[in-house]
């Protein structure tokens, strides 16, 4: 909460993500190609989230799903009512019909979300911090929402490099609430290069 940190974090956010945009481009520019070469839709999801203060802002995400990807998902989950306790535990199902191709591979690498490094450039996120919330999320993240909302959420965290997808949704907000308390520049340091290690395994995410 103090400007000190505050400044200290946000310098780091600017010169790492602006080294990682340059040195990502070319990956970048061949995943955007790869993505509308697989259906001719668009090579961005853009998604409402709620970020800090509570105010709303576009996250971006290289697109891993079918373009009508929302109706698919309420179609898929009325068929399927079994699978309805597996998305409510963490808002992902495993077997997801609605993802792509490529979006398989985007998904269990995590290069879906390296567009969210325009979002740190913009101010709208942080490199680490809670995963951003969605509006319909926020009613099940329970006592550590005045914390999430004094920050910027983050591309990766504690969430990220403790099991990912295989946590439920309050653990989720547990490790985000611990973070928050706790933070250090070392420990986002810390957490980035665990986060490295996570990606290269492919730990807990799909």
């Amino acid at each position: 909460a103090r400007p000190g940190p505050r400044i200290i974090k946000r310098a780091f956010d600017l010169v790492a993500a602006s080294i990682l945009v340059l040195f990502l481009s070319p990956l970048l520019l061949f995943l955007a190609w790869r993505i509308r070469r697989n259906d001719g839709g668009p090579v961005f999801f853009v998604q409402e989230r709620v970020g800090r203060g509570g105010q709303p802002f576009p996250c971006y995400k290289f697109r891993s799903m079918v373009i009508d990807a929302e109706s698919r998902l309420r179609q898929y989950l009325t068929s399927h009512p079994e699978l309805h306790a597996e998305y409510q535990r963490n808002f992902k199902l495993r077997d997801d019909p609605r993802v792509t191709r490529i979006g398989h591979l985007l998904r269990r690498t995590s290069l879906d979300e390296l567009p969210q490094l325009f979002n740190v450039l913009r101010g709208e996120m942080s490199l680490v911090g809670p995963r951003p919330l969605l509006d319909r999320e926020l009613e099940c993240y329970g006592n550590g929402l005045a914390l999430y909302r004094q920050v910027h959420p983050g591309i990766t965290g504690l969430w990220q490099t403790s099991g990912r997808s295989e946590t439920t949704f309050a653990e989720r907000a547990s490790l985000d609430a611990w973070y928050v308390k706790n933070w250090s520049l070392w420990y986002d340091i810390v957490i980035l290069l665990r986060t490295v290690k996570v990606v290269l395994l492919r730990n807990g995410a799909y």
